[in-house]
């Protein structure tokens, strides 16, 4: 009944009988509806400038107190958000370099890419829901002992970087950012946990305070060294492509030989690799200039 239904249409369409589907003259079809596409807004992306797509999780307040998320740092919800981030870049092209920390991640793309035309919707929409949807099919993998109670939700904007120095500039903004807020998550979990205070009191002792206040009262009260703290929640999580090298085992017949046998072989991949660095400095740009590099 389908294949009849669709060379009907392809014949209404002006496609020959026995034509395949394919025949652009079906999904093409002019018509007296076709005028309503011209209210699309034409929203193309500037040329020659970096397009970051930033997203940021929605009430993830709300959402972490709901699923138990340990204070001030989770390991496997920032280890979860990684790897949602590596599959939208593996999945989408032309992504050159990642950011991300706590609920937020941003995805920057060439300079001169023409993916969807330079669509701002198509951007947007795309890496939100390949981001979304990897959140809740890993989260088994993360989370065992923790059933999703709800769907996560992630909202998403785009701002373009015409230089390589304001993209430098906004990538070091979120870092520093990354670091003013765990500074102080840390020193307020710590008054809440171990010296009893309330959040609200906790917030009004905070209230004020230099970042050298905060760490005089990790290492005077609680003996913690800030600077010791896992660079994943200090600097956040860079993610960049790498060639890297993998050992398989492969079954393979030698000559004269009956059986095939298992031999290991190398061979080299490029990956999505997860980086906890500085990138505020010189050093980063300097040790990886093809992310720059205008053919990359």
């Amino acid at each position: 009944m389908l294949r009849c239904c669709r060379a009907a249409a392809a014949i209404a369409a002006g496609c020959a009988p026995g034509s395949p589907l394919g025949c652009r003259g079906l999904t093409m079809a002019k018509s007296k509806f076709e005028y309503v596409r011209d209210f699309e807004a034409d929203d193309t992306l500037l040329p020659n400038c970096w397009i970051v797509v930033r997203l940021d999780g929605r009430n993830f307040h709300r959402f972490s107190e709901q699923h138990e998320f340990k204070k001030p740092n989770d390991d496997r919800a920032l280890q979860l958000m990684t790897k949602c981030a590596q599959t939208v870049m593996q999945e989408l092209e032309d992504i050159s370099i990642a950011y991300g920390q706590s609920d937020e991640y941003s995805f920057v793309f060439k300079k001169k890419s023409r993916w969807f035309k330079r669509r701002a919707s198509k951007f947007m929409t795309h890496v939100v829901s390949q981001f979304s949807s990897s959140y809740v099919f890993y989260w088994k993998d993360y989370f065992k002992d923790q059933q999703l109670l709800y769907p996560p939700g992630f909202d998403g904007r785009i701002v373009l970087y015409p230089s390589n120095q304001n993209l430098k500039d906004y990538l070091s903004w979120r870092q520093a950012d990354c670091h003013i807020n765990n500074l102080y998550n840390t020193v307020f979990w710590m008054l809440v946990q171990r010296s009893g205070l309330t959040p609200v009191q906790a917030q009004e002792r905070l209230r004020g305070t230099l970042a050298g206040d905060k760490n005089e009262i990790l290492f005077s009260e609680f003996n913690i060294n800030y600077n010791n703290e896992p660079l994943m929640y200090r600097k956040g999580t860079v993610l960049i492509w790498q060639k890297v090298n993998e050992v398989i085992t492969k079954k393979i017949k030698l000559p004269k030989e009956q059986e095939e046998k298992e031999v290991e072989v190398t061979r080299t991949r490029t990956k999505v690799v997860p980086l906890h660095c500085d990138i505020i400095g010189d050093q980063f740009w300097e040790e990886y200039p093809e992310i720059l590099a205008e053919d990359s």
